[in-house]
């Protein structure tokens, strides 16, 4: 099985969105394997942000990002990574998708995710040791899913 992070960030926290957001990866079968809250601070900024941290933008989004906590998961499940960005959406106009239903901006979008396994791996230990990382069944996948699909 496949993993991805998500980030819950500041936006969605302080608007109340926690609950609706997490409800959408469990109704579309993901397992959730790691969860917490944290605040981060400008060391894992820069590190999370690298790719970006030396365009003009990134101040703002570092005061942003560190203006409250945000959640932190991870996901599971066959190809986790592509599902978890098709149910994230990629901008406010992706209606049915978080993004499209809950953001009101397209750089304030209320989640992060993972783009591709490689990263999502990364990410993952950047923001979890891996006792905080749970295995257990899902029946569920039992039932959703064909023997070749799980």
């Amino acid at each position: 099985m496949e993993q991805s992070l998500v980030i819950i960030k500041p936006d969605a926290i302080q608007r109340g969105l926690v609950g609706n957001i997490l409800q959408r990866f469990e109704y579309k079968g993901l397992k959730i394997v790691g969860l917490k809250m944290i605040r981060l601070d400008e060391a894992l900024l820069k590190e999370h942000y690298a790719h970006v941290a030396e365009k003009p933008f990134f101040q703002e989004l570092s005061q942003f990002m560190s203006s409250s906590p945000v959640l932190v998961l991870v996901l599971e499940g066959p190809q986790a990574v592509e599902l978890v960005r098709l149910v994230c959406g990629i901008s406010p106009t992706d209606m049915g998708s978080i993004r499209g239903d809950f953001s009101l901006s397209t750089q304030r979008n209320v989640v992060h995710s993972s783009d591709t396994p490689e990263n999502a791996q990364k990410e993952i230990r950047r923001f979890f040791s891996e006792k905080e990382l749970f295995e257990y069944d899902k029946d569920e996948w039992r039932h959703a899913l064909s023997l070749n699909e799980r």
